[in-house]
């Protein structure tokens, strides 16, 4: 088990041919906090808001997602469907005979917390959903022409383009990648190039968004269990209207966190506010 900022990463086996790296910090028998990672990120992208987290006697569960390990790394660009994205969460639970856990996500990592929620209520205490939104709030925005999220949103359309999408993020020593992380300094940014600079990584990465089905989103039902939405006003790629869509979709408690000014980095710009939001979702 590798130490690296505070966490001990094992390898996990699913039952279903996959095998995951999970990284763990915090009290073994405290209550268990899946931490789910977006693009172009690792589970380091909770470095900060796991210090803050860690005193609370929580434990922290922090998988590198499929593809991201490489031993969950199928090649079918079908193989990264929603559902089984949501459905390796699951299996990532069950490995630790865990049968509830309180969900925190990023980016795609908010949308695998949305698809578990939605899909396998039983096993999500409380949902965090950071930065992107109840996949149908973002597909309503995208509908509307006067929301601006076809613009912020159209970067996607080259991360579906096989090939090109990888010359482009990688050529100039990953210039482009690099970029992506603005305006986080380099050393936030590094543990992710690092692993997204391989191409089978980045590959299997982009594979998230390859596989995206407009029908499957709009197809989500909502969410019934206590959730807390934090977005940015900074966000340049999650627009304001999608954002306030958000509500219509969790039946549940539910609480709206508005940031001013903070980039779509939130974990790692603003990991006070996002972990006092946790804090408060969880009781």
């Amino acid at each position: 088990m590798a130490e690296q900022a505070g966490w001990s990463t094992r390898r996990v086996e699913t039952g279903n041919g996959l095998t995951f790296n999970v990284a763990e910090q915090g009290d073994a028998g405290g209550r268990a906090v899946l931490l789910l990672h977006g693009f172009p990120q690792t589970h380091r992208c909770y470095d900060a808001l796991a210090q803050r987290l860690v005193p609370h006697g929580l434990r922290l569960l922090a998988p590198d997602q499929r593809g991201y390990s490489p031993g969950a790394r199928p090649v079918e660009v079908e193989a990264y469907s929603i559902d089984e994205l949501a459905g390796d969460a699951a299996r990532i639970l069950d490995a630790y005979g865990i049968e509830q856990a309180d969900v925190v996500g990023h980016d795609w990592g908010a949308v695998v917390g949305w698809a578990l929620a939605a899909t396998r209520p039983e096993r999500v205490r409380t949902l965090t959903a950071v930065s992107v939104p109840h996949p149908r709030a973002m597909g309503a925005a995208l509908a509307d022409e006067s929301s601006g999220q076809r613009e912020r949103s159209a970067y996607i359309q080259l991360f579906r383009q096989p090939g090109k999408a990888e010359d482009v993020l990688l050529e100039d020593d990953a210039a482009r990648l690099r970029a992506v992380f603005e305006p986080l300094p380099q050393s936030a940014a590094e543990p992710h190039v690092r692993a997204l600079s391989d191409p089978a990584t980045l590959t299997a990465a982009l594979n998230w968004y390859r596989a995206m089905r407009a029908e499957v989103s709009a197809a989500l039902p909502p969410v019934s269990v206590p959730t807390t939405y934090v977005w940015s006003s900074g966000d340049i790629a999650i627009g304001r209207a999608a954002a306030e869509l958000c509500a219509g979709q969790v039946t549940g408690p539910y609480r709206f966190v508005e940031l001013d000014g903070i980039s779509h980095w939130i974990p790692d710009q603003a990991p006070d506010a996002l972990a006092a939001a946790v804090l408060e979702r969880l009781g």
